[in-house]
């Protein structure tokens, strides 16, 4: 286990797993210019492919989140067909195999339509057969290590995924989390992060983080750390009618992100965001 998580909690080392190599033309993806490498990064809370994308729908769909419906495949093909466009894909609310999901591993099943052939999924919620509530981290690129943390919390069931990649004097970090839904326990989540990336130059947090641009809990990490917001945000949630600004990409100033424009993807109560970060040469990025 190297530095990176000692020092923080309990964690699990898990190497990434590639069951799905890719063709050719897919190995050259990642986004070049000249004397410039840059990577696409997608953040997506996909509601387990359920796509409530009507404020009804919690009542009206409210079963899918017990028993499979076909509906729910043909959404994890479009969420996919997305992810496709991008190097690393963090998704929330993801099935990693039960009834719900007609005992179907989500992250696996985009991993391999979108032709990623790096996953890992993160269970942090096992309710055996009935549900298991899960992260998942997507890449085209293969990460040096990848890291699982239980995040603080008075109700258990949040976590991290921290991939690390290049074999640089500063690697990038990327961390993806969801993040609890009560302020107190979200302040604690987020000191438990910062503590996580804190002796790293190049550091990507996305996810869903259940607070907005504005509370004190974003700010104060925000104020601690490198890491910065886009300049424009994007309201997120609910994806029928976005007026909250929930989910986040936060970036290390010298990875100079910017964001990049999606079309409509209702699929889910939540919309996707993404960006490009340019990577500079002290990552020591390789492609395969």
């Amino acid at each position: 286990m190297s530095d990176l998580s000692s020092s923080v909690g309990t964690t699990t080392v898990a190497p990434a797993s590639s069951r799905y190599p890719l063709s050719a033309p897919f190995r050259q993806e990642m986004m070049t210019t000249p004397g410039k490498q840059q990577l696409r990064l997608l953040s997506y809370n996909i509601q387990a492919g359920i796509a409530s994308v009507r404020f009804r729908h919690y009542l009206t769909n409210a079963w899918k989140h017990v028993l499979p419906h076909p509906k729910t495949m043909e959404n994890l093909r479009l969420i996919a067909q997305l992810a496709r466009d991008f190097d690393v894909v963090a998704l929330q609310e993801v099935d990693s195999g039960s009834l719900r999901s007609a005992f179907v591993n989500q992250v696996e099943y985009i991993a391999m339509y979108g032709h990623f052939p790096f996953w890992h999924h993160q269970t942090n919620r096992d309710f055996g057969k009935f549900a298991q509530y899960s992260n998942g981290l997507l890449s085209k690129i293969r990460p040096d290590e990848i890291t699982e943390h239980k995040l603080p919390g008075i109700v258990p069931g949040r976590g991290v995924i921290l991939a690390r990649y290049g074999q640089g004097e500063h690697p990038l970090i990327v961390v993806q989390a969801h993040l609890s839904l009560g302020r107190r326990a979200r302040a604690l989540q987020l000191e438990f992060i910062k503590e996580l990336i804190a002796a790293h130059k190049h550091v990507v947090l996305m996810g869903d983080l259940n607070c907005q641009t504005d509370s004190g809990e974003l700010n104060r990490l925000l104020d601690c750390t490198a890491l910065c917001e886009l300049a424009e945000t994007t309201q997120t949630f609910p994806s029928w009618k976005p007026s909250r600004c929930i989910d986040h990409i936060l970036v290390s100033t010298p990875l100079n992100a910017t964001g990049m424009p999606l079309a409509e993807h209702k699929l889910s109560d939540h919309l996707p965001i993404a960006v490009t970060i340019d990577i500079p040469n002290d990552v020591g990025l390789l492609r395969d």
